[in-house]
């Protein structure tokens, strides 16, 4: 019915026969991250985001083709079908312009219209209607009079039901009526209680143009509505609407249309059967599609930016090879300490009372000298939760004089994690106050293995994510936790079941297998044990095998993404430059291929994988993460009265919003860059076009409120 290629094609600007391959390789279940790395010949190298703008679509349109292909299956039952409305339907673009075109053949509820209808009123309806009367309505309402119809003004008054509900169901009208109103209409919004002060405040008696209004502020506004503090109205721009109504249904039904004359008799009717039709049956509607639309909208534009967030946090480079200490500050609980080896085994935990209202400060200098002496801790992991600040300006105390460096871990979600199930099974010998510090340390070594354990939601970058569709945000984020994981590759002798069921082709049960499998038969040595497992056969094995790395393996390819079906190749290219798999071993090899076209056509491979494995051969077990801002390390404390205006600090982007970014300046409060402060140099459309997270960014302070912890930054130096 419709060609979605085609359709897929132009609202992704790629070519129709890269939409067709894409949906030929999906519909054969091969996973989005396996299409975009192993699968760019038959694409034309479209990528991973790409690609699931590409799915998500698809499954839209599917759904409306169905849907299409039942409504008319339907309105034809009815011998309503006619071939107008036939090519209106197979035309419409959305759902909701479908909906819209089958509106009037739907099944409905006892209404004020079908009620008159029983009663034998549709002819005069349609006869006041079609305004053809040459004498009074009174007079021809008379005729209509009956055992269920008692008096003039009751007729009349059901030929009116059945008007206003015949506008209504008109998908012009509903469709000009919702268009006029998104563009000409206003939001207004007031207070349930204007004596009650809350944080919407600023949205008290507050009105903004439908077509202006930013989506953080919709999500605020719904946020406030739910909440019952805030009344929430859309303002139609109703003259338009009352003369677009009126020249539609009076103007259009004249003999002459140079010559408008208007029925004596059926004029004053009509107009009040619009106004009714509007306020009782069209405006709410349009009111909840229109208030739907925008939250839609400013759902999918935070989604976006909170994607972004997340993909850079779990890309954050890991520090490896170091033994950290993670610090997880509180004061009455104490601080929970926890010594992690570098490749993130537990070595030994304590809890040290160095802040109110113990304050046991020389014996936690002990302990921690102790551990770290004992050890050889190389850096302190301190998550910035309550309890922070001191707990800094002790350990700065604690390393001064030594090579030991501290850094400030965000430890949102640490605590959901230590009380998750997971975590139990993953440390049943430790207790919820432990695992979170474990947490913490671990983050540090490896952001990506540590924080895929923990809700997205609850990691602390985006906003409004409450508010939004839980389905929609939790699928989107999925997939940024996916690409993420097949973009690092995961090690196979090491990597947790939580992480590996993001590998493509992998599902829980198929990674818990493999750690069984693991734990009984020993290290992977080979990729193609993995075909041993139970539950991998053909199909999962090739989406899954180049995501999954060996770094002690008999065979050195199975370190690098090249994918197995590829390895015959690269053995042919490293012969055609005198190399073998030993000098990979040792360091990589140096490829300079003048032409690439012709060197693929001889190894009988296509140029976007012969690039590829090029790249892994220079630098096998390369991580995409070691090309990020590494995280800072720091020796000494700064406080917020240590700030003074004009100051320049360095920083680390901790979150982007629509209206700014949030910089981690080492002072325990994220000082804001507004977004009218990120350039000088350039508009900024969106915060995220200049920054990310994680980014180590130069800031000037420009003022400080020290009574509710604002710090306002500009990155105008």
């Amino acid at each position: 019915m419709m060609d979605i290629e085609q359709i897929l094609a132009n609202e992704l600007e790629i070519k129709p026969w890269q939409a067709d391959a894409a949906i030929t390789l999906i519909n054969d279940e091969n996973s989005i991250p396996f299409i975009a790395r192993y699968r760019k010949e038959a694409t034309g190298g479209l990528n991973d985001e790409l690609l699931r703008r590409l799915n998500e679509r698809l499954v839209y349109l599917k759904k409306l083709d169905e849907r299409k292909r039942q409504i008319l299956n339907n309105i034809e039952k009815q011998g309503k079908l006619t071939l107008k409305l036939e090519n209106e339907i197979k035309e419409a673009a959305t759902m909701v312009e479908v909906e819209d075109l089958y509106r009037p053949f739907k099944q409905k509820k006892q209404t004020r219209a079908s009620k008159a209808r029983e009663k034998g009123l549709e002819k005069l309806a349609y006869t006041i209607y079609d305004q053809k009367l040459d004498h009074s309505i009174d007079k021809e309402a008379k005729q209509y009079l009956n055992d269920e119809v008692h008096t003039i003004e009751e007729a009349k008054q059901g030929a009116n039901d059945i008007i206003a509900d015949m506008i209504s169901d008109k998908a012009s009208f509903r469709r000009f009526i919702r268009d006029i109103t998104i563009k000409k209409g206003k939001i207004s919004i007031t207070p349930k209680d204007k004596g009650e002060s809350s944080e919407y405040e600023m949205y008290y008696d507050y009105s903004e143009n439908i077509s202006d209004i930013v989506q953080h502020r919709i999500l605020a506004i719904n946020r406030g509505e739910k909440e019952k503090i805030l009344n929430v109205k859309v303002e139609a721009p109703l003259e338009n609407i009352k003369y677009f109504l009126e020249d539609e249904i009076l103007i259009n039904f004249s003999t002459n249309p140079r010559e408008i004359k208007y029925n004596k008799y059926t004029e004053d009717f009509i107009k009040d059967a619009i106004k009714d039709s509007y306020k009782r049956l069209i405006a709410p509607a349009i009111e909840r599609e229109i208030r739907s639309i925008l939250t839609e909208v400013a759902e999918d534009k935070s989604i976006k930016v909170f994607k972004k967030n997340l993909e850079q946090l779990l890309m954050q480079p890991p520090i490896t090879g170091k033994t950290v200490l993670g610090w997880d500050p509180a004061f009455r609980t104490g601080c929970k300490l926890a010594v992690i080896d570098e490749y993130g085994k537990v070595l030994d935990t304590t809890v040290v009372y160095p802040t109110e209202p113990q304050k046991k400060i020389t014996e936690t200098k002990s302990t921690v000298r102790k551990l770290i002496k004992q050890y050889n801790v190389d850096i302190i992991a301190l998550g910035n939760g309550t309890a922070s600040r001191e707990s800094e300006q002790i350990i700065v105390d604690i390393i001064k004089n030594t090579n030991v460096k501290y850094v400030i871990v965000n430890e949102a979600g640490a605590s959901v994690y230590s009380a998750s199930k997971l975590a139990q099974e993953e440390f049943p010998e430790y207790d919820v106050t432990e695992r979170g510090a474990i947490s913490i340390a671990r983050r540090l070594q490896d952001p990506l293995a540590e924080l895929v354990k923990i809700d997205p939601k609850s990691i602390g970058v985006g906003q409004y994510q409450h508010d939004m569709n839980p389905k929609k945000l939790d699928e989107s984020l999925e997939g940024i936790v996916e690409k993420s994981v097949n973009n690092v590759g995961v090690d196979l002798n090491t990597a947790s079941a939580t992480l590996m069921q993001h590998v493509a082709g992998i599902s829980k049960k198929i990674a818990n297998n493999i750690v069984e499998y693991r734990e009984e038969h020993g290290s992977f040595v080979d990729r193609n044990q993995l075909l041993k497992v139970p539950g991998i056969g053909a199909k999962t094995f090739e989406q899954c095998a180049g995501f999954m790395r060996i770094y002690e393996p008999n065979n050195v390819l199975d370190s690098t993404c090249v994918h197995p079906e590829s390895y015959d190749t690269a053995l042919s290219l490293l012969t055609v430059y005198g190399y073998d798999l030993y000098d990979v071993k040792n360091g990589g090899v140096s490829i300079k291929v003048d032409n690439v076209e012709k060197l693929a056509t001889q190894l009988g491979v296509g140029e976007w994988t012969l690039k590829d494995i090029i790249v892994e051969l220079k630098k096998p077990g390369r991580d995409p993460r070691d090309e990020l801002d590494a995280p800072q390390l720091r020796s000494d404390v700064l406080d917020i009265e240590d700030l003074e205006e004009g100051m320049i600090l360095e920083g680390v982007v901790r979150n982007v919003v629509d209206f700014g970014a949030f910089v981690d300046i080492g002072v325990h409060q994220d000082a804001l860059v507004h977004i009218s402060e990120l350039s000088d140099t350039q508009f900024v459309k969106h915060p995220m076009d200049i920054v990310n997270v994680g980014d180590i960014v130069e800031v000037r302070v420009l003022s400080v409120n020290y009574e509710k912890n604002r710090i306002s930054l500009s990155m105008k130096l």
